[in-house]
């Protein structure tokens, strides 16, 4: 099947890393279905950008961290396009710098909820569509992770970490469990990218802050992250599953 006839699936399309892949997604050839929360003007501005530069994509949607948006949001690509051959699992959220010792339970329910249920859910009904055992085509996902799954996040966000630490597992887990019904599962470990999930996080000037002390003295950009989540939905990876891609400037 030609890459022109697949469709992809982003959750958080519509800013950041996840606008970034919609990009390269729809220059690959892939229709693209972009889910956002609750920024409507920009996951319109992106499909007009996509349709405008000759790509095919349509706008939906869902709050991750609720199951009845993520079953309409799956059944919005399903309406649409009929099929999903490639998933990505990227919305998420950070929450306010706090050590672990001032972090209420509210806090701790909605993060899990939305960066770990959610994914999970999500991901548990692409499988539905891709896989074999279920009648489909097969297909690719990917999940967002973070180098913070790995470095701990101390003094930052613990509670982002250790749901990042749980996608890796699952990321893992998954990739075996569908091994044989066409799906390859893997995962990218961005760190310091420049993005507004910093700002959303209450530390808009994080970057110019760390970057200093980064490896490469620089963060980096959503479209390196992008290009590394292209590849591994992409058949130049067929034999890669499983996999936790450092995309990270050696931190």
């Amino acid at each position: 099947m030609s890459e022109a006839q697949k469709v992809l699936l982003v959750t958080g399309g519509s800013r950041g890393i996840g606008a970034a892949v919609c990009r390269q997604g729809s220059k690959a050839g892939y229709r693209l279905a972009i889910n956002y929360a609750s920024n409507e003007a920009a996951a319109d501005a992106l499909v007009r950008e996509i349709k405008s530069a000759g790509g095919d994509a349509f706008a939906v949607k869902g709050d991750v961290g609720s199951e009845a948006d993520i079953l309409a949001i799956f059944e919005a690509v399903d309406r649409t396009y009929g099929r999903l051959d490639a998933f990505v699992n990227n919305a998420g959220i950070v929450d306010a710098k706090a050590r672990v010792d001032e972090m209420s339970a509210a806090r701790l329910e909605r993060m899990m909820r939305i960066n770990v249920v959610g994914s999970i859910l999500c991901a548990r009904e692409a499988v539905k569509r891709m896989s074999t055992r279920h009648g489909g085509s097969g297909g690719s996902i990917v999940n967002l992770s973070s180098a913070a799954a790995v470095l701990g996040a101390p003094d930052n966000y613990v509670d982002y970490a250790a749901s990042k630490g749980a996608i890796d597992t699952f990321t893992v887990g998954l990739a075996r469990e569908v091994a044989t019904e066409g799906i390859r599962v893997n995962a990218v470990r961005p760190g310091i990218i420049d993005t507004d999930i910093h700002a959303s996080g209450g530390q808009p000037d994080r970057v110019a802050l760390i970057q200093d002390s980064l490896p490469m003295k620089r963060a980096g950009t959503a479209d390196e992250v992008a290009g590394a989540i292209l590849y591994l939905l992409s058949d130049a990876a067929s034999y890669t599953t499983g996999a936790i891609l450092n995309v990270s400037g050696g931190r």
